[in-house]
């Protein structure tokens, strides 16, 4: 699948030891993007910040955090991400989804590849 022109940027923000029925939820949206036959998605690991109870986490060696924050990135033509929104938002509890469009300046691939 290729994307050109404007498409929807989702982001998901949520705690890295989130759980969703026994799996981390950021696993269960990655697998989720995948079905939906999302063009990729990303899961970006924090290494520092704070959230809306306003608690500090760090990976600095002097206050190491066990629960840092995890970031989802993925893009995708805009009726696709809009189908999918409902679906990520019953998953997440506490954390954060944000939608901006974007404009797709280059999307190759020379198809899957496993």
């Amino acid at each position: 699948m290729r994307i050109e022109g404007s498409a929807l940027l989702v982001r998901v923000y949520l705690g890295e030891t989130d759980k969703l029925g026994g799996q981390n939820l950021y696993l269960a949206i990655v697998d989720l993007l995948r079905e939906r036959g999302f063009a990729g998605a990303t899961v970006l690991r924090g290494i520092e910040g704070f959230g809306a109870k306003q608690h500090r986490h760090s990976a600095r060696i002097l206050s190491l955090s066990l629960d840092l924050h995890i970031v989802i990135e993925a893009i995708d033509r805009e009726d696709k991400v809009r189908a999918t929104l409902p679906e990520l938002d019953r998953m997440v509890g506490d954390g954060l989804i944000v939608v901006q469009p974007v404009e797709v300046e280059a999307h190759r691939s020379d198809g899957p590849s496993e």
